[in-house]
């Protein structure tokens, strides 16, 4: 059976729908369902569930979510208090299909709870053939503070005291700092809050969040988010590349207008970026070079594979800056654009020139805006985990990453194939490539860079097949594997899946795009059994 590629263009309109559970409870109804497939996250409440359940005959969208919450209120555990609500936040229309995909947010009096949020897909008849998220239960019990007394501005100034107590004066803001109200639960505790987001580059490369109690003014919880790749780094320098550039003032700079809102690279030798130029149209920059042409090839391939303009689908520009800090060996990219270290020609060539690099960094700005995974624990190793899998995809030459830049000999980073084949330097032991081998402990943000080989195993044996721990998998090619983890990610995951809610995900991807009986879902499937995700 040959596996086609389905290249998609999903329409996204926003809008704000707020639902009384209260209301919701009042007019709930019993529908026909057939439930197929359920499993429940640490809280008691799904964290997936795919079925077919029905709709009344002319509800709305709308509606339906409304109803679909109220008919399952013993197991989302709700109580019908009407301060816990759920939003709509937006809507993607699947035009080939006709599938509505909602996401949604639960909220504690009109505030968003961090990381409770979901998907919801409704095929043409309105029937919810699938759930995944996760719904706080009980969560009027929780007394959570209302009394604000603390601003946004306020929090903003504390957050970034605080960052520039560590990293020392930010002359520049790479964008402005944001805060967001959010319900955020912290060692057991549920806080009214501000969720600060600042990006740096110089004095250090940054992309923090901070969790201000709006009632205080307290610091409750803080985290650098920067998705830095320390195994890359290196280019390939004396390659010829071909890019787009734009005449400037009598000069030639790494401009391109041609794609989205633009793609952009930098020089941060001095600590703020400044324009590369040329006399001619010859630049001799290999950092900035492959820097720039690299971003240019990403950006194409999330166009051309899946019809997606920039990593947040409206024309982001991209951003790249080079010769950041003093032989850094490191790559990052902080929410707003990519930074690439030189390297300190020991470990590491200069990190720009590496193609896997530039794809794994902007790869998690596709994440950051479709299931926005918090880069911590198993939502964070997911989170590096498809940065891999696409820096791999672009790539396409073989199933390693950061083979070009390592300047001591070692092969890779990471290897999708056979990450048990390469040490992670944390803990000096091998990369885990089974989920009874996984780090569980507090190194790495719990084990986002360790623990991404497992999925990334999983994805490899999608694609080639291969025997695991005496499982086989008959492999389906890489065009359909990337087509499925791109709808994966893009419809169904939430902000804290797990692996658990990644297997059933790519199932479910499989299957919408290649059928239920498809060579590709079995694929999935034999796949994480491998892994021993279930």
């Amino acid at each position: 059976m040959k596996i086609v590629k389905l290249t998609k263009k999903i329409t996204i309109s926003t809008l704000v729908l707020s639902m009384s559970l209260g209301m919701m409870l009042q007019s709930s109804l019993v529908y026909a369902e057939e439930e197929t497939n359920m499993k429940q996250n640490e809280s008691g409440t799904p964290s997936y569930i795919i079925g077919n359940w029905q709709a009344p005959n002319g509800a709305t969208k709308e509606e339906a979510v409304r109803n679909y919450f109220a008919d399952k209120q013993n197991q989302f555990q709700l109580t019908g208090d009407p301060n816990v609500d759920f939003t709509i936040q937006s809507e993607q229309l699947d035009q080939e299909t006709g599938e509505t995909h909602l996401r949604v947010a639960q909220t504690y009096k009109g505030i968003p709870v961090y990381g409770a949020d979901q998907s919801i897909t409704l095929d043409k008849e309105k029937q919810v053939t699938a759930y995944f998220g996760e719904v706080i239960p009980k969560l009027e019990d929780q007394r959570i503070p209302g009394e604000v007394v603390v601003s946004m501005e306020k929090a903003k100034a504390i957050a970034k005291e605080n960052i520039e107590n560590k990293i020392g004066n930010v002359k520049q803001y790479d964008g402005a700092v944001k805060a967001t109200p959010y319900i955020y639960k912290h060692q057991d505790t549920f806080y009214h809050t501000y969720l600060v987001t600042a990006s740096t580059t110089t004095p250090e490369v940054g992309y923090w969040h901070y969790f201000i109690d709006a009632t205080n003014g307290d610091i409750i919880d803080s985290y650098n988010a920067a998705h830095r790749v320390t195994a890359f780094g290196t280019g390939v320098f004396g390659e010829r590349q071909k890019f787009e550039a734009q005449a400037f003032n009598g000069l030639f700079r790494l401009f391109d207008v041609t794609r989205g809102e633009g793609v952009v690279t930098y020089d941060n030798t001095s600590g703020e970026n400044v324009d590369v130029t040329s006399i001619n149209k010859m630049f001799r920059d290999g950092s900035a070079v492959d820097a720039h042409a690299n971003a240019q090839k990403t950006y194409d391939y999330y166009l051309d594979t899946f019809n997606r303009d920039s990593v947040d689908d409206h024309g982001q520009i991209l951003i790249s800056a080079v010769h950041v800090g003093d032989n850094w060996n490191n790559a990052s990219w902080n929410g707003r654009q990519m930074s690439y270290g030189d390297g300190d020609g020991i470990r590491f060539h200069p990190l720009a020139g590496g193609l896997d690099v530039a794809a794994h960094e902007m790869s998690h700005g596709v994440v950051q805006h479709t299931a926005g995974l918090i880069y911590r624990n198993e939502s964070g190793a997911l989170n590096e985990s498809f940065a891999d899998i696409f820096g791999a995809m672009v790539d396409r030459d073989d199933w390693l990453i950061g083979d070009d830049i390592m300047a001591d000999g070692s092969l890779a980073l990471r290897s999708l194939e056979d990450p048990a084949a390469l040490i992670e330097s944390r803990t000096q032991e091998p990369y885990p490539d089974h989920w009874d081998q996984r780090y569980t402990g507090p190194l790495d943000g719990g084990g986002v860079h360790i623990n991404s080989s497992i999925n990334n195993k999983a994805a490899y044996l999608v694609s080639e097949g291969g025997e695991h721990y005496g499982v086989e998998v008959t492999g389906v090619g890489r065009e359909a594997t990337e087509q499925i983890y791109y709808r994966a990610l893009s419809v169904y995951l939430t902000s804290n899946s797990d692996f658990s809610m990644m297997r059933q995900a790519a199932i479910q991807a499989a299957k919408d795009l290649y059928g239920s009986q498809s060579e590709a879902a079995a694929a999935v499937e034999q796949a994480y059994n491998a892994v021993g995700v279930y």
